[in-house]
């Protein structure tokens, strides 16, 4: 073992993370991809990246490389960082953590690095041990693992390595968790880093708003291609690395790979792939292609624009549904109906104000429009600020009624005839961007969208205009006058 990780300083200083992983695991499996994996590791271990962002599929050695190896190798390359693994849970988490310890009480480790030590599992110190904290012996240094929305009060981070934040789909597909994710992100791990730190962010990709999809929408995400990029990096921007488990790009100085080729043969071929991907197309891309947005899960296609109104309209109306708890949109959307019944959306009041203030902002779009006949949802508060609203606009007709059918089944049974049908202006995503974005990336299955009030009020714009289905309710209605 001596061989591999040689004692003296002049031939330590060398090592490289490849060699190093050998030295630890000599009977660790790789593919031919892995050396350029480990290669890229080694470039963020040396410091030439600060911010990197690797998407690999399932069982390819993306957690042993990452989460295990490439802490210890920081480590003994620098014994002073403080360094801290994150992931979906703290038990996986505090898992990453001891088999980072175990590598370093290895005599092969301290044939590599003798400067980097723990203390021994038993042995009285003033130094700590733990599942979650290792200190390193005589030096500054720390590992330290949290899971997903636990705390680092008070700690520094040099190093921070985030391996899959969301333990499976259900997880991913939940707006709630994601957000949570998010939050947690931004409020404990973004707030632990310095000027020198650096973030490695390695996971199966499972939605296209989980944190890299995220990262890749607020700040300068660049694919990784060639070796140059490695030893130029903007300190200010990340670099992401995607793995697809069957190449679909052109071959690059990174992925050399032709088009169709998988990633690791040896492990999973193409037939097992292919297999993979007919049985859950949607899931294939997101987990083993790292292409989360797929038009085959998202519920509307392209919406039809329009300049400007087309003659022959017989009728101005309003749809508006009141929040329904306190962080959700209030959305009242005014739009036209032409001899057809093509519905054309002409203006929008989309906001998580609280009421005092959208009374004011729906009431004047109201009263820009010409004879507009508004109709409420009156749940959770609507029937009050029907009132409101009319109270500002004497001169339209206001009326509500109580919405008891259940929104998912409305809001997928009509979805092709909101597509179908309902005609948006031409800057509509300029308009009105949360609007726009919460109906463009609104998703099949029901549960893995956070947001139903575009859509809701869409399907009753439908609802009320073609299918008829609001007709009886419509005559038992309410009216301001």
């Amino acid at each position: 073992m001596e061989n591999d990780c040689a004692v003296t300083e002049q031939v330590r200083e060398p090592l490289r993370f490849a060699e190093f992983a050998r030295g630890m695991l000599p009977y660790l499996e790789t593919g031919g991809f892995h050396a350029a994996y480990y290669r890229v590791l080694e470039a963020f271990a040396r410091g030439r990246v600060s911010r990197l962002i690797v998407a690999i599929p399932p069982q390819h050695g993306k957690s042993l490389g990452a989460t295990a190896l490439l802490p210890a190798y920081l480590l003994g390359l620098d014994p002073d960082l403080k360094i801290a693994i994150a992931s979906y849970s703290a038990s996986l988490a505090n898992r990453f953590n001891r088999r980072v310890q175990r590598l370093i009480d290895s005599a092969a480790y301290a044939a590599c690095f003798p400067e980097t030590t723990i203390k021994r599992a038993g042995a009285r110190s003033e130094y700590v041990r733990t599942a979650d904290c290792a200190e390193i012996v005589g030096r500054q240094g720390e590992l330290m693992s949290v899971g997903r929305e636990g705390s680092l009060t008070g700690n520094r981070v040099d190093v921070f390595i985030l391996d899959d934040l969301y333990k499976d789909a259900m997880e991913a597909n939940s707006p709630v968790i994601r957000e949570n994710c998010w939050e947690w992100y931004t409020s404990v791990v973004r707030t632990r880093l310095h000027n020198a730190s650096r973030e490695l962010i390695v996971f199966t990709r499972w939605h296209e708003e989980d944190l890299i999809g995220l990262l890749t929408a607020k700040e300068r995400v660049t694919p990784l291609e060639s070796w140059s990029q490695l030893e130029k990096a903007d300190r200010d921007g990340w670099l992401h690395l995607n793995f697809e488990a069957i190449r679909t790009a052109p071959p690059s100085e990174i992925d050399a790979r032709e088009i169709g080729e998988p990633l690791w043969p040896e492990r999973h071929d193409e037939a097992l792939l292919r297999q993979r991907m007919q049985l859950d197309p949607l899931r294939f891309e997101c987990m083993y292609q790292g292409r989360p947005s797929v038009a085959q899960g998202l519920l509307y296609g392209r919406f039809s624009v329009y300049e400007t109104l087309p003659d022959g309209i017989v009728r101005y109306a309003n749809y508006t549904d009141t929040a329904d708890t306190g962080d959700d949109y209030l959305c009242s959307v005014c739009y036209a109906v032409d001899r057809e019944g093509r519905i054309y959306v002409t203006d929008v009041v989309y906001s998580r104000e609280p009421m005092e203030v959208t009374e004011m902002l729906v009431a004047d779009m109201i009263a820009a429009q010409p004879a507009c006949d508004v109709l409420m949802e009156s749940n959770n508060g609507g029937r009050g600020f029907a009132r409101a609203v009319g109270r500002l606009c004497p001169h339209h007709r206001i009326g509500w009624f109580c919405q008891h059918e259940n929104k998912e089944a409305r809001i997928l049974s009509n979805a092709s005839a909101v597509c179908r049908n309902i005609v948006m202006p031409a800057d509509w995503r300029i308009r009105w961007p949360d609007f726009a974005h919460h109906l463009t990336t609104y998703r099949r299955l029901f549960r893995a969208n956070r947001w139903h009030d575009a859509p809701d009020v869409l399907t009753g714009m439908v609802e009320r205009e073609l299918a008829g289905s609001l007709s009886k309710k419509i005559m038992a209605t309410g009216f301001v006058r």
